[in-house]
């Protein structure tokens, strides 16, 4: 099969493939600028931006802590660091799209979506909760195109009403994404394992519904590997994919050394859906984080960051055992005792670090046999 270029917006991406947002400090300047050079769409994660080149953009009094936690959501996601970040990518990419991961789920949304835009994003993607208001986040900036993610049909045509209603608008694209994925999920811990909530099965729906609104490309997400999984979601009617993990395989990952070691030491079963303080099950490598939240020995909990709505200021924290910005803070920092390691379901299926040329080649054109 030859892939045919995805148009989003005014823009139009060469090879179908966007690469996932992973925060935090998964898909930062080196990973989203090279994938958008080698012609797919290199998506920047506004998550945890404080947190970049070891925190050299916050001042000492946004830090707190011998760990330099960035103080309050205003530092976590860090409007400097983000604005650096894009200027790198820039350098790398030049003029060729551009997109940030954004979730709906975060402190500060609207704040963030306006500093991504201004930093020069050419679309932003939102998933982490249904993202109704997302136009109105954006609304300042019309020339950005806008791509929610969703997990059911259902979903798209709330979304799709609402925005219409409310700001006479419709997404660019949309990503539909199964249960498959690293990180948040969009369904319940029991609804991921259920035959109908597959990627296979929540496509179709999905692309006809997106029809009903006029020719809104509709990307698959959540468990995408490789070439072949590429041609079969496109013959279920996605005009693009969304891949995540396989991207952390890459050396231009942003991601430490310890944590693409992890992931490559990985079994199947070291992979989990956990708990977690955004209100989704997540998933990631069952680490030695999880085995000190068992003996109770995890880190102390106080929330410094304030980085997600749904924690209540550390109250979900408590209850699951662990802060999210500081766990995955670690693991961008590369302390694998006490990291959270996110990846999707077929983690454990990835064995060596490639460039991220090497590997756009190997989806484009198929692995060798």
């Amino acid at each position: 099969m030859t892939f045919k270029p995805l148009k989003i917006g005014k823009h139009t991406i060469e090879k179908p493939i966007i690469q996932g947002g992973m925060g935090v400090g998964i898909s930062w300047d080196q990973l989203a600028g090279n994938v958008s050079k080698e012609g797919g769409l290199g998506v920047i994660s506004a998550v945890g931006t404080g947190a970049y080149k070891n925190r050299m953009y916050l001042k000492p009094d946004e830090m707190i802590g011998k760990e330099q936690r960035p103080l309050e959501a205003e530092n976590f996601y860090s409007k400097r660091a983000l604005e650096h970040i894009f200027e790198n990518a820039r350098k790398i990419c030049g003029d060729r799209p551009l997109a940030a991961n954004i979730l709906y789920a975060q402190s500060d949304y609207d704040r963030v979506v306006a500093d991504a835009c201004e930093a020069g994003a050419d679309m932003i993607i939102t998933g982490a909760g249904l993202p109704l208001t997302m136009p109105d986040a954006a609304k300042d900036y019309p020339e950005v195109a806008l791509i929610p993610i969703v997990s059911t049909a259902k979903a798209l045509r709330i979304l799709c009403r609402r925005w219409k209603k409310t700001h006479d608008r419709l997404p660019d694209a949309v990503i539909v994404e199964g249960p498959l994925s690293g990180g948040h999920q969009g369904f319940k811990y029991e609804e991921c394992f259920l035959p109908e909530n597959q990627l296979e099965a929540i496509l179709p729906p999905v692309v006809e519904e997106a029809k009903n609104w006029g020719d809104i490309p509709v990307i698959a997400a959540g468990g995408v590997w490789d070439h072949d999984d590429i041609v079969r979601m496109m013959e279920l009617g996605a005009s693009g994919v969304q891949m995540g993990t396989r991207f952390i395989g890459t050396q231009e990952c942003d991601a430490s050394d310890v944590m693409k070691q992890m992931i490559i030491n990985a079994k199947e079963d070291d992979i989990k859906l956990f708990k977690s303080p955004v209100g989704y099950p997540a998933r990631g490598v069952k680490s030695e984080l999880h085995k000190r939240i068992e003996e109770g020995t995890a880190p102390k909990i106080a929330c410094i960051s304030n980085c997600v709505t749904p924690c209540h200021r550390g109250e979900e924290a408590k209850i699951v055992g662990y802060c999210i910005a500081d766990r995955l803070t670690d693991a961008y920092d590369g302390i694998a005792e006490t990291g959270l390691f996110f990846t999707g379901a077929n983690g454990y299926r990835l064995k060596e670090i490639i460039t991220v040329k090497e590997l756009m080649d190997k989806l484009i054109n198929g692995e060798e046999k």
